[in-house]
Formats: C-alpha cells, sequence, structure tokens
C-alpha cells in the first residue's frame, strides 16, 4: 500500500498577490494532514473520505455538516486529479501501466479556513498516483499541475502559492513575476531553514469557514479590469513580502508590522467579514501582530514573548477561537 501525506499551508505574508504576479512567503505545518491510500485493486474505486458524508441522523445534522463544510468533500477532488493526471501523462509522452487502483483519504485539517485543505487533497492524490504509476514530475511542474487540478478542471478561483508549499513541504520564498513566469511557466521558489522565522501562531474559528472562490474570483474580475486600487495592493504586498525576505536573511526576525500592514491593505480593497475582523482585533490587543492566512477563518501572527502569547489565548478563548503553535516542516 502506498501512503502519502499533505499538509496544511499558512501564508505568512503577500497574499493574495501569489495569484496576481505577486510575491508571497508560505510554509506548511503537521499539526494536522491530509493522509491518502492507494493500493492496486481489480477495479477503479474512490472510497468517500470523512468529508463526503452521506448518511446523517436528522436533516438538522445534514444542515449543520453543509454550514460547516459546503457542499463539496474529496471525491470530487480526487476525481479530477486522477483525469489531470492521466492528461498530464499523455501530453508528455508518457507510458503508464494500465493498472487499476483504490485510493481512499483521511484529512483533519479544519476546512474551508484559508489553510489550503483541498489543495492538500490534490497534493497528497498526485503524490500517490505518481508513486504507483513511478512517474516524477519536477516540483514547479507538479505545483502548477495541482493548481490546473481546482483551477482549470473544476473552475474554482486558487493561486499557485498553496500547491508550492505544499510540494517542496518546506517554508519557500515565491516570486511570481510575470515575465519569469512567461518564459519558463513558473515562478522563482526559494526554500529555506524554518529557523530563520520568528515565533508564529495560527488562531482560527470554525464557524467563519468560507471556501476561497469567494475572495478569488471578485479579486481576480477586479484585477482583470485593471481597477487601480487593486493593482496598487498587489504592488504593495510584493513590497511588503520583499521586505520580509530581505529581513529574515539578516537575521532580523521583527516582522510583525509588515503582517499587520499586510492584513490593513486587504481589508482597503477586499471585504473582510466581521467575524475575521474580531480574529485580528483580540489578536492585536494581547500585543500579538496577526494578518489572514488565506481567504478567511484562520489568522497568522507574530508573538515577541509568552506573556503575549498566554494573552492572545486568553483573548481567543472570549471568543471560541482555537489557537495553535504551528509545527513548521
Amino acid at each position: 500500500m502506498i501512503v502519502t501525506h499533505a499538509y496544511p499551508r499558512a501564508a505568512l505574508i503577500g497574499n493574495p498577490s501569489d495569484g496576481y504576479f505577486g510575491k508571497t512567503i508560505a510554509f506548511v505545518f503537521r499539526n494536522f494532514k491530509v493522509e491518502m491510500q492507494l493500493f492496486e485493486s481489480e477495479r477503479l474505486e474512490i472510497i468517500p473520505g470523512n468529508r463526503d458524508r452521506l448518511v446523517f441522523e436528522n436533516m438538522d445534522e445534514l444542515v449543520d455538516e453543509v454550514k460547516q463544510n459546503g457542499y463539496y468533500g474529496g471525491v470530487r477532488l480526487i476525481k479530477a486529479s486522477v483525469k489531470k493526471f492521466s492528461d498530464c501523462c499523455l501530453q508528455r509522452g508518457i507510458q503508464i501501466h494500465p493498472k487499476n487502483f483504490t485510493i481512499a483519504f483521511t484529512s483533519s485539517i479544519p476546512d474551508r479556513l484559508g489553510l489550503a485543505g483541498s489543495s492538500a487533497i490534490v497534493t497528497a492524490t498526485m503524490q500517490a498516483l505518481m508513486q504507483f504509476y513511478d512517474v516524477d514530475i519536477p516540483k514547479p511542474l507538479l505545483a502548477n499541475l495541482i493548481l490546473s487540478v481546482e483551477k482549470d478542471e473544476l473552475k474554482i478561483g486558487a493561486g499557485l502559492q498553496d500547491r508550492v508549499a505544499q510540494v517542496y513541504a518546506r517554508p519557500v520564498y515565491m516570486n511570481f513575476d510575470k515575465s519569469l513566469m512567461q518564459r519558463q511557466g513558473y515562478g522563482e521558489y526559494i526554500p529555506f531553514d524554518k529557523g530563520l522565522l520568528p515565533p508564529v501562531y495560527i488562531a482560527y474559528k470554525t464557524s467563519l469557514s468560507e471556501g476561497s472562490e469567494i475572495t478569488h474570483n471578485n479579486f481576480a474580475k477586479r484585477y482583470e479590469e485593471g481597477e487601480e486600487m487593486v493593482h496598487k495592493a498587489v504592488k504593495q504586498w510584493v513590497e511588503l513580502t520583499e521586505a520580509v525576505w530581505q529581513k529574515l536573511n539578516k537575521g532580523d526576525k521583527e516582522i510583525g508590522e509588515l503582517l499587520n500592514r499586510n492584513f490593513d491593505i486587504r481589508k482597503q480593497v477586499l471585504p473582510v467579514n466581521n467575524g475575521n475582523i474580531e480574529l485580528v482585533n483580540a489578536a492585536r490587543s494581547a500585543g500579538a501582530s496577526a494578518k489572514l492566512t488565506g481567504s478567511g477563518g484562520a489568522i497568522i501572527g507574530t508573538y515577541a514573548n509568552e506573556k503575549i502569547l498566554a494573552d492572545l489565548i486568553s483573548s481567543m478563548k472570549k471568543i471560541n477561537a482555537e489557537v495553535i503553535i504551528p509545527d513548521i516542516i
């Protein structure tokens, strides 16, 4: 049996500029994971995972499930992944053995909270298929392929940084410069040691779950239409990412104000619901920095000492939010 894992992504700085030729820094962490199991079988079978419930105690339970996780689980992601993997092999002239498999997964990643749980399912699926069929896809191209599953096959708005971080499974500085992307088909990706990072926390609130496409689709339309405020925001996020990257490489871990600025710019150009604002304000009132990890529902920030961390945990408890210290890979 083949077993693969993929992990949630936290965007430290620069998001959501990755979909707009920007720059970001992100990492993955072990506190949650997707586990994919694949083994050879007579027929090709996808076993529904823990996000694909079809049996409920009553109507209220079904409604609660939909509110929490939406209408789509992991099966459509796996089906689309298998299809795009097959397309990729055909396009690259790779002959794969005509054997079938059964694939099943579980995920502990909090769903629809901006932690890249969907792309983790796709990443783990691709890794399992590559092992099963003995196919090697270079990391930059694999990240593109994983993005194409959601963006092209399923028409879900998304950016590249989640897939890059999950494929490299290390903290990564990413430069998606337009001329570079057009010339080689992918960006500049520099993995680095987690020791460069300051102490960080992640806080989240499951009641704030929302699909990332709600953010991406609207912002993409405005970007394509050339809205000045949107293009200015992307430029500012690029500058913030570069400033953080330079600080980290000099051993300067005082990046909290730059993270705060990332969120403040986002709030100027994108609607941010009251629940996400409450998360950020609760963190900042405790003396920590705070910004969204992704589209919403979870925040990331830095803290200077254990007292601030304790105050942060207390503040989050008052609004029914969880705090974790990410086990960065």
